[in-house]
């Protein structure tokens, strides 16, 4: 077994636990990858909405994104099991040293056993990239989803106008450039403005409320904070049509 002594005491203090802690570090490392990739693949969905790319279900973003939740998922399980079967050597310290490679298969059999569709909906990335994906749908006057029932055929520039108001920073009232949603309240705001407030507030021990009138939420943190890619990309495409129709 890796990291145990050729002493055959069978004591729990002879084995080393660091290689394994390091194969962990490196399963972590994994999943910094696995971001990269669900990044990637929301901007290409983003990119084929913006340009009316018709794609396949069968090749679809989407599916791409629920491969990458499911390797994520499955990792998480894998560290979780390495991590529990190491406590669980560590303070039971057990006279004969177990199996850990069986004892971690055991407890990853069973986290993957509570495996449902829901647990989707408890990946942050997934969640973003269904939300932004269909908010960009509808500034294009798309179906976000079959369910939908919007008109076809709405005019796109009628839909950014409708959309406008969104388009200001509650803080500096200017058209946002980077445009950061509030994942608790929904509110969207520039994101070096609501930085600086959060900052401002941490400052002075008080607690930054959001700055959208009517909202009630006062405790906005920085981990509340995600790019809003789908919003960033309405405006940009706005801001240029209005350059065109201005020549």
């Amino acid at each position: 077994m890796p990291g145990r002594s050729s002493s055959n005491s069978g004591s729990t203090g002879f084995i080393s636990f660091s290689s394994i802690e390091s194969a962990l570090s490196s399963l972590k490392n994994f999943q910094a990858c696995i971001s990269t990739g669900m990044d990637t693949a929301s901007s290409v969905a983003f990119d084929l909405v913006e340009t009316q790319t018709e794609v396949s279900n069968e090749y679809s973003m989407d599916k791409a994104m629920i491969e990458f939740a499911m390797m994520d998922r499955e990792l998480n399980h894998y560290v979780k099991a390495v991590q529990s079967a190491i406590n669980h050597v560590k303070e039971e310290r057990p006279e004969n040293i177990p199996d850990l490679k069986l004892l971690v298969e055991k407890k990853f059999l069973a986290l993957q056993n509570k495996n449902s569709d829901a647990d989707f909906q408890n990946n942050e990335k997934y969640v973003q990239f269904k939300q932004q994906l269909r908010e960009l749908k509808k500034q294009y006057g798309l179906q976000a989803d079959r369910e939908a029932d919007g008109p076809e055929g709405v005019d796109e520039d009628m839909i950014v106008t409708q959309s406008q108001t969104n388009f200001i920073c509650p803080i500096t009232q200017l058209e946002m450039k980077k445009p950061v949603k509030n994942k608790v309240c929904g509110h969207t705001y520039e994101e070096e403005a609501i930085v600086r407030m959060i900052e401002s507030k941490q400052k002075r021990k008080k607690k930054a409320c959001c700055p959208q009138i009517g909202c009630s939420y006062t405790d906005v943190k920085m981990c509340d904070l995600v790019q809003d890619e789908a919003l960033r990309r309405a405006i940009e495409s706005h801001n240029k049509r209005r350059h065109r129709h201005s020549e």
